[in-house]
């Protein structure tokens, strides 16, 4: 049976949502680079998602690590899987890794992304924010 990460990797490469929906806690959090504060609860994660697998230009995952990291939320341990990966926005190559934790049940509970370089963080912060103005997810 695949893992929850290997999951997440196959519904993100097919552009799936649907498959996406069963594999985060109801109160998931994701800590974006485009947004200080992390977005709430499965609903708008799925919305912020919707919003990047529009934006990516040939997303691809090149690697993965597996372990333990504090989370955010509470401080706790909790299993974590980091998946590097390679996209394009507007052009422009950006390096980047989502990292991954766990609940007891093997969902995601948070959903951190990192990437760079700088240059490719300000323009992924554009389309991003001008996408989820569009879908209604945050003001413009």
């Amino acid at each position: 049976m695949p893992t929850t990460a290997a999951s997440f990797r196959t519904a993100v490469e097919k552009g799936d949502l649907a498959a996406m929906e069963g594999l985060f806690t109801p109160d998931v959090r994701f800590y974006s680079p485009v947004k200080f504060t992390p977005f709430e609860g499965r609903e708008m994660f799925l919305g912020v998602l919707k919003v990047l697998l529009r934006t990516f230009e040939d997303f691809r995952y090149i690697g993965a690590y597996e372990g333990t990291a504090e989370t955010s939320r509470d401080g706790a341990s909790a299993d974590s899987e980091i998946l590097l990966f390679r996209t394009r926005v507007d052009g422009k190559e950006i390096h980047g890794l989502d990292l991954l934790h766990f609940d007891e049940q093997g969902l995601i509970k948070e959903f951190t992304v990192m990437v760079r370089p700088l240059s490719a963080v300000q323009t992924l912060s554009a389309a991003v924010y001008a996408g989820l103005v569009e879908d209604g997810l945050v003001e413009g």
